[in-house]
């Protein structure tokens, strides 16, 4: 069974091998600040938000978002990162964590729920394709080197 709730402190080291694995995917090596960062952020939950889901009780998926607001709609809610263990996919757990992020967007009063993925993405596109309008952005990133 499949349940969807908050990340706790007894979390840290699986979800940590989960987003590297996010970000491997990505092609991304994060220091290790970013991942003490985000950890801090998503356990205080007033900037970033993060819900886990459990399957038999392991920690098999992850998702991450936060809230921002809009020049033309009420605060929206943007999902930043999903990502499951491979034996977890096809299970639902994807599905799950993104229903979980637009009921808590709806509590929040939140216009609408968005994302990004890679055209390329195929595998998570046929999730994505069946449980949200794809509109047709094409998205720039200008990096601001520090």
């Amino acid at each position: 069974m499949i349940t969807i709730g908050a990340l706790v402190d007894a979390d840290r080291l699986a979800w940590q091998k989960l987003f590297e694995g996010y970000n491997t995917f990505y092609e991304r090596t994060m220091p290790q600040e970013v991942y003490d960062r985000a950890w801090r952020e998503f356990r205080s939950g007033e900037r970033m938000h993060a819900l886990a889901a459990k399957l038999d009780g392991e920690l098999v998926g992850i998702v991450h978002f936060l809230v921002h607001a809009s020049t033309t709609s009420p605060d929206v809610c943007y999902l930043q990162d999903l990502f499951t263990a491979d034996a977890a996919r096809g299970k639902g757990v994807g599905r799950q964590l993104i229903e979980a992020v637009k009921d808590w967007a709806i509590g929040q009063g939140c216009s609408r729920v968005y994302w990004q993925t890679k055209h390329d993405n195929h595998t998570a596109r046929l999730l994505y394709d069946k449980v949200a309008e794809n509109r047709g952005f094409i998205g720039y990133v200008i990096p601001l080197d520090r």
